[in-house]
């Protein structure tokens, strides 16, 4: 399935509304044009549960490491295991490959727990972002933090 950028800024939309709103930067335009102004479909890989679009996720390369961007996921499909499944694959190659990974959160934001689950820590901070990092692990250190 060719990752159809309008698709995506629909569901990023959805996914971060109630975050954004939150924290009172919820702009409906905005929202999605952020996405179509910072997405590189080659970075790109979407995600399918039984053939049906369920989300999207970037890892896109960096100096300082690769950024994990556009991670989201469908809410009806949120809490099964499927964005912990396609993270822990994503990490895998790059503990395999010796790359850095880094992301940011909204603070305050669900999936901050998701990225300490898979080992990554808060590198720094602003009153809306929170930025993680997480080193290359040797391959007998994914036992301890699964």
């Amino acid at each position: 399935m060719l990752a159809d950028v309008e698709l995506i800024a629909e569901l990023r939309a959805v996914t971060m509304r109630s975050d954004l709103e939150r924290l009172g930067r919820y702009d409906e335009r905005r929202v999605r044009q952020r996405l179509r102004d910072g997405f590189i479909a080659e970075h790109t890989s979407v995600i399918e549960v039984g053939g049906v679009f369920a989300g999207c996720v970037a890892l896109r390369p960096a100096d300082e490491g690769h950024w994990l961007e556009h991670f989201y996921l469908d809410p009806g499909r949120q809490g099964a295991g499927i964005g912990s499944a396609v993270l822990s694959r994503i990490l895998a190659r790059c503990d395999r490959e010796r790359i850095v990974v880094r992301v940011n959160v909204l603070r305050g934001s669900p999936a901050q727990r998701l990225y300490l689950r898979h080992g990554f820590s808060v590198d720094s901070e602003t009153p809306i972002d929170i930025f993680m990092l997480r080193a290359p692990q040797r391959q007998d250190q994914h036992h301890l933090n699964g």
